[in-house]
This record gives structure tokens, sequence and C-alpha cells, in this order.
């Protein structure tokens, strides 16, 4: 898999793939225990802390991935002969869809450990995820603009409702009871959302590349999860 005359780019970007798949497979599967298990419960608490391990590895891979991209698309991706099109897509756009996961990953997290300390939501590592999405998911929208490559514009979109959702939960003085719930569901939900996009459409640049930009394969994940969301969602508030 690694060969030692190689530039270091390219090691490097075979290094953090691996990982990413690794990660990410693991992700995939253990998502589904907390999402259909019983709630609250051991194996709930213990997949659930696993998935998010997962999330924030698949996504610190991820972003070595987009960066080793954009350092050498050619490279990096000696297939796709487009490299405008490969740095915005395996450059810049994975880049944002990874801080989105990191972004979804530790502020679902923090939810639901901080449930009986909303305050403690404002640390700064959540804070600086918040600025650092919003950061990428305008720079995405620049350079889809720049590149005229609109699939990129789906990525500002959710990273900017994101980032405007987590901080009207975060900056409220006195959430609802059950409002840290509402966003644990939403946060690592569309964590899930997220990686199972990259799941389909990055893997299917490798595997059936007429497919990776037609967009029903890029909603697939979007609709189903959108769904797990609103379901959720409203049996907390049934219950309430």
């Amino acid at each position: 898999m690694f060969d030692s005359s190689e530039p270091l780019v390219v090691t490097a970007f075979r290094t953090f793939v691996a990982l990413h798949i690794l990660a990410g497979s693991i992700g995939l599967l253990s998502f589904w225990v907390p999402v259909i298990g019983r709630k609250g419960g051991r194996a709930h608490r213990r997949w659930g802390l696993v998935f998010t391990i997962t999330m924030l590895c698949t996504g610190t891979a991820a972003l070595g991935i987009s960066g080793c991209t954009l350092l050498d698309p050619a490279a990096t991706h000696p297939q796709l002969p487009d490299h405008e099109w490969v740095r915005g897509i395996f450059g810049w756009m994975m880049q944002g869809l990874a801080l989105l996961t990191i972004n979804l990953a530790w502020y679902g997290w923090l939810c639901v450990r901080n449930k009986n300390a909303h305050h403690a939501n404002l640390e700064w590592r959540n804070v600086t995820l918040q600025v650092l999405l919003t950061v990428a998911s305008l720079n995405v929208a620049w350079q889809s603009m720049q590149s005229g490559i609109t699939l990129m514009l789906g990525m500002p979109a959710i990273g900017l409702a994101t980032v405007g959702t987590n901080l009207w939960f975060m900056l409220q003085k006195k959430p609802s009871r059950l409002a840290w719930l509402k966003e644990h569901i939403k946060a690592l939900v569309g964590a899930g959302i997220s990686v199972y996009t990259a799941f389909f459409a990055f893997g299917a640049v490798r595997t059936v590349p007429a497919l990776a930009l037609h967009p029903g394969l890029w909603s697939i994940p979007l609709v189903i999860g959108l769904s797990l969301i609103v379901f959720h969602q409203r049996t907390v508030s049934r219950h309430a």
C-alpha cells in the first residue's frame, strides 16, 4: 500500500485515507445502535460514545485528506484529470464536511454531558468549532462560485444552518427542559448524515464515477437522517 519512493504528501494522504476508512467504517455501524436501540440504556451510552469518538477521528482524518489534496491534487488523485474539480470536491468541500462532522459530534456529546449545566456548552472548543465551521462554509461557497461547481453549495447551506441552530441553543440562558435532548439527537444524527454522505459520494467517485455527482445519491443520507431527527424529536416531545 505504501511506497518508500513516493512523495511525502502521497504517503500522508494514503495514511489519512486508511485511518478515515477504518474509523468511518466503525462509525457507520455503531451509528445504528443508539438510533434504533433502547434510549438511555448501557448499550445506547456505550455505542453512542464509540460513534462520537469515531466521528471525531473520521473528521480529523478527512481534514488530513483535504489538506494533502489541496497541496498536490495531481499526485493524490492521479485517476482524476480535472485538478480544479479535485481541489473543489476533495479539497475544499471535504474540508468543510470534515469540520461539520467534528462540530456535530463534539456539540452533540456536550449536549448530553452538560444537560444539567447548560452554561458549560459555551466552553472554548465548542465555540471555536462554530467559528471554524462558519469560515469553512463561507470559503466553500466562495470556492464554488469561483470554480462553477454548484454541487459544492450544499455544504455551506448545511454548515451555516448547523452553526445557527447550535448557537441558538448555546446562547439561551434557560433552555426548555428537554432542549438538550433534541439538540443531542439533531447533532449526532447529523454527524451520521455527514459521514454517510461522504461514504456514498466520495466512495462512488472510486467505484462508480458516473454516479458520484448524481444529486439523488447525495440526498439518500439527508432524507433518511432528517426523517430520523424529526421522528425522535417528536417522540421526545410526546413523552415530555
